[in-house]
């Protein structure tokens, strides 16, 4: 009887060690924070057009429901794919605030060759002021607050404006970037 008890706790052992998990792989590392558009590119590829869903929704319902044969107009029908209406509009928000992440990653160069002035206090303030555009147009989203994406448009344009007259309209495209 001991030894059936004594192969019995070994036979449990056994078991119990075979099928412990092994021990966790370390993780790979972290991709190095990198570049890889120009300022302009990144600016025409991200934010413009998710400011352009943003600014839509101020007047087009992104949860209207298209009447049949109606190619509508705004989130609804150019953004009404998979991820369209009001989903659409906080992607677009969403987008905004990871952008400025993006925007401060040192090493980006301006389309005429000059670094983006990620080192200049107004520019982290106005990427920060982006991010926090977003944030405030992804919560009007999630409320469907046509009102509030009103307001929200407008604290978009301005943080927008500010950076856009010092870094991007001056005269000669050469001192774009230039603080």
């Amino acid at each position: 009887m001991k030894k059936v008890f004594g192969v019995l706790v070994a036979a449990a052992l056994v078991v119990v060690g075979c099928t412990q998990a092994p021990p966790p792989a370390e993780a790979p590392a972290a991709p190095d924070m990198q570049p890889y558009a120009n300022l302009a590119q990144l600016m025409r590829g991200i934010p413009f057009p998710a400011s352009n869903i943003i600014f839509d929704a101020q007047t087009n319902d992104p949860g209207a429901v298209a009447e049949p044969g109606d190619s509508g107009g705004g989130a609804v029908s150019q953004y009404g794919g998979i991820y369209g209406g009001w989903e659409a509009v906080e992607n677009a928000a969403l987008s905004l605030q990871e952008v400025s992440n993006l925007l401060l990653i040192p090493g980006r160069q301006c389309e005429n060759g000059k670094p983006v002035p990620t080192d200049q206090a107004d520019f982290q303030m106005w990427a920060q002021g982006l991010a926090d555009a977003g944030g405030q147009a992804l919560k009007a989203a999630q409320a469907q607050d046509l009102d509030a994406m009103l307001d929200v448009a407008g604290t978009m344009s301005d943080a927008c404006l500010l950076c856009h007259e010092k870094y991007r309209d001056v005269p000669d495209n050469a001192d774009r970037c230039t603080p």
